[in-house]
């Protein structure tokens, strides 16, 4: 029998729950890149500007459905591919993906100063626009 995550976590903290769902860059980049970028199928993924390799994007693809955090559909385009779709657990990651960029461009050098600068001037406008996005989108899908 499977054990169920919670019970092969090192601690029962929730920042360690965090941090083992979430805790590698590549599982943060993907989520920005599904929420930023509206990237759905592997061939996005693998464009993204710090060049994941193609083991790394297929098992972080696949830690990040079992953590409920992405679900797939077939793409009804072309039934031989896949759609990744953020679930409600994933679009409730937006804000702490906007915290995290905001912390970053106020103690380091980065880039996206038009984003930063959005998130900066309305966060709760930005973050609302985030979830309306992604509700339409599986609005669209249902159909």
């Amino acid at each position: 029998m499977k054990k169920k995550a919670e019970e092969t976590r090192r601690s029962a903290c929730p920042l360690n729950a965090s941090v083992e769902m979430l805790g590698d860059r590549w599982s943060l980049l993907i989520i920005r890149d599904m929420m930023l970028r509206d990237f759905h199928t592997y061939k996005e993924f693998l464009q993204c500007f710090e060049g994941i390799a193609t083991n790394i994007l297929a098992d972080r693809l696949k830690k990040l459905m079992a953590y409920g955090i992405i679900t797939t559909q077939p793409d009804p385009d072309d039934r031989r591919r896949v759609i990744y779709r953020l679930t409600e657990k994933g679009i409730d990651l937006a804000p702490v993906l906007t915290e995290m960029v905001l912390w970053a461009a106020a103690h380091e050098d980065t880039g996206n100063a038009p984003l930063v600068k959005l998130m900066r001037e309305d966060k709760k406008k930005f973050l609302s626009n985030i979830r309306s996005k992604w509700q339409k989108a599986n609005a669209q899908q249902g159909s």
